[in-house]
């Protein structure tokens, strides 16, 4: 399904820096010259380029906007180095498809090279693999296509370093660039998911006095609360949400070995299945950390060195959330998985947890259904890892796969086989 030139444009976007300056990995990016030599490559297959930008502005003047992106949000040049492209093939007005892709990766500089077998390089499966195969699969289904069908392929930056698409597919799907189907190539094992979780980041902060090691009890030790605080949300909210996670991630009070620190924080990253699951974890992470406190203070109330900070603990333990109220992906669509289960596409495992993604900005659009679907695995590509890769063999199966989803969608495009979601 690939042929010399595709294998020739993922070596040249693979080359192509494009880290997302959230990623803080100083490689730099060069997003706008890998979207134009991919709208190259799209323009020569008959498409056009409807929008290559970068966003307003305002876009981040939202309470759901996570504290990372916000804190950069001033900073010159951080949206204009990241634009999303949006490119088009066939008419407005008619039924479309729309194949939304990143190009921007993670940092860590892995080397870009294609052995015959596997591609090699930072973006190899997650996701510049997958967008080169998308348009080869859909190259090869234009002729059925025709002028009856129009595709449209969103080529986004902001989907890498927790951006969570807030300033890269959201406007473009605020915009209406969407379709009646809606695929997020994202590596899914070719197996379609109509699910897609979000997540909330959560910051529990001590803000006490410290003192030296001579008078431990003389400070907060923020150390020991945090240290208390970890494990009691690692089994008070263990499973405490079906279908959503939780991870009790970084905690930092300081380094040195001979004084109290006063002052720390802990992380807890949340995901959810849906917008009323992340909202029930709030409130139970909320009473967790009420409980802790309360558990702190009765275990170390009587101590000589905890004494003062158990005193203390609810006063000067505080949260914040650096990112909530995300939506969460959970489509219902039957028409769609009708059409995905008659070209060929497994769907699934309903028992298998899905992840997060920017599909997220899909749900509740009206007249849209929506799947994530790639190829390879996260993890057995090592995405985001060092030696990522995306063998041949698989770019050509997802290119096969598209193939058949959109020579399906157009046996299928008439108004009455087409109808709005129910």
């Amino acid at each position: 399904m690939l042929s010399p030139a595709d294998h020739d444009l993922l070596l040249a976007l693979l080359r192509i820096p494009t880290v997302n300056p959230l990623e803080g990995g100083g490689e730099g990016t060069d997003l706008p010259a890998a979207q134009r030599v991919f709208a190259a490559a799209a323009t020569a297959a008959g498409f056009t380029t409807v929008h290559h930008a970068a966003p307003d502005p305002a876009v981040l003047d939202r309470d759901d906007v996570p504290l990372t992106v916000r804190e950069r949000a001033g900073e010159p040049g951080f949206l204009a180095v990241q634009p999303s492209l949006v490119l088009r093939h066939g008419p407005a007005g008619a039924p479309a498809v729309m194949f939304n892709v990143h190009l921007d990766t993670v940092a860590g500089v892995e080397p870009a090279g294609f052995d015959g077998v596997r591609f090699t390089g930072r973006g190899a499966i997650d996701a510049k693999g997958p967008a080169v195969a998308m348009l080869a699969g859909v190259r090869a289904a234009l002729p059925v296509l025709g002028d009856r069908v129009a595709v449209l392929v969103q080529a986004v930056a902001g989907e890498e370093g927790g951006a969570m698409g807030v300033y890269g597919t959201r406007p473009l799907v605020e915009a209406g660039h969407v379709g009646r189907l809606n695929v997020f190539c994202e590596p899914t094992g070719l197996r379609y998911l109509t699910r897609s979780t979000a997540a909330m980041t959560a910051c529990v902060s001590v803000d006490g006095t410290g003192s030296v090691d001579d008078e431990p009890g003389a400070g907060h030790n923020a150390t020991v609360l945090l240290g208390f605080l970890a494990q009691h949300f690692a089994t008070a909210l263990d499973g405490a949400e079906p279908g959503g996670r939780v991870c009790v991630a970084g905690l930092h009070t300081g380094t040195a070995h001979n004084r109290v620190y006063g002052t720390g924080r802990l992380l807890l990253n949340l995901s959810y299945p849906t917008a009323a699951a992340g909202r029930r974890l709030e409130e139970l992470l909320a009473r967790a950390l009420r409980s802790g406190l309360a558990r702190f203070r009765y275990r170390f109330h009587a101590t000589r060195e905890l004494r003062r900070t158990a005193e203390d603990a609810a006063k000067i333990v505080s949260l914040r959330w650096h990112k909530r109220g995300l939506p969460a992906l959970d489509c219902r669509d039957r028409w769609a998985t009708g059409l995905l289960d008659a070209a060929g596409v497994a769907a699934w495992p309903p028992a298998e947890p899905a992840f997060t993604c920017d599909a997220i900005w899909m749900q509740d659009v009206p007249g849209t259904a929506t799947v994530v679907l790639g190829p390879g695995d996260l993890a057995g590509n090592h995405a985001h890892a060092a030696g990522e890769f995306a063998a041949l063999a698989q770019l050509d199966a997802f290119a096969a796969t598209v193939t058949r989803v959109l020579t399906e969608f157009a046996v299928r495009h008439e108004e009455d086989h087409v109808p709005d979601p129910a």
